[in-house]
């Protein structure tokens, strides 16, 4: 787990988000159930072995909520998230749809998200508080306890 941290960090030190002296990043875990989301498309899957049902041995099953691990999971996730994001006054990167980005006055919270991890970064502790727990109330997520790894940092030279 700690190299998904690493590099969902590089990612965005990647982006030209160095990491700065009381901007701290973190991660919140998206809880599984959250991931089946309503489908957009028509899917339809054959009856798993030792499932079928003998009346209708040769019927389908019909998806009607994403499955984790189905192609279309992660798009019915990210629709689902960006849309409270979206509501509650994050605005989409324009050119990284993934990055969602809050100004409060001068603080701020970066939001990006990996198919089903996030990570943030923000300037103020009481931020990443609201924010959590606006995660865990409206969509079930929870921020992992990990420990801060090291990130590139502007600093001026004496």
């Amino acid at each position: 787990e700690r190299g998904i941290i690493v590099r969902n960090k590089a990612r965005l030190v990647a982006q030209g988000h160095t990491q700065e002296e009381g901007i701290d990043y973190n991660e919140i875990d998206v809880k599984s159930a959250f991931l089946y989301d309503t489908v957009d498309e028509e899917v339809y899957v054959m009856q798993p072995p030792g499932f079928q049902d003998p009346a209708f041995p040769a019927k389908v099953y019909k998806v009607e909520k994403a499955m984790y691990g189905l192609h279309q999971a992660p798009r019915a996730w990210y629709g689902t998230l960006s849309k409270y994001l979206l509501m509650n006054g994050f605005q989409r990167g324009t050119i990284d749809q993934t990055l969602f980005i809050r100004r409060q006055r001068e603080d701020f919270i970066l939001v990006q998200v990996y198919v089903d991890d996030i990570i943030f970064g923000l300037s103020n502790p009481q931020l990443y508080r609201e924010f959590e727990a606006f995660m865990h109330e409206k969509l079930q997520m929870s921020a992992m306890d990990v420990r801060s790894s090291n990130t590139p940092m502007d600093k001026e030279n004496p």
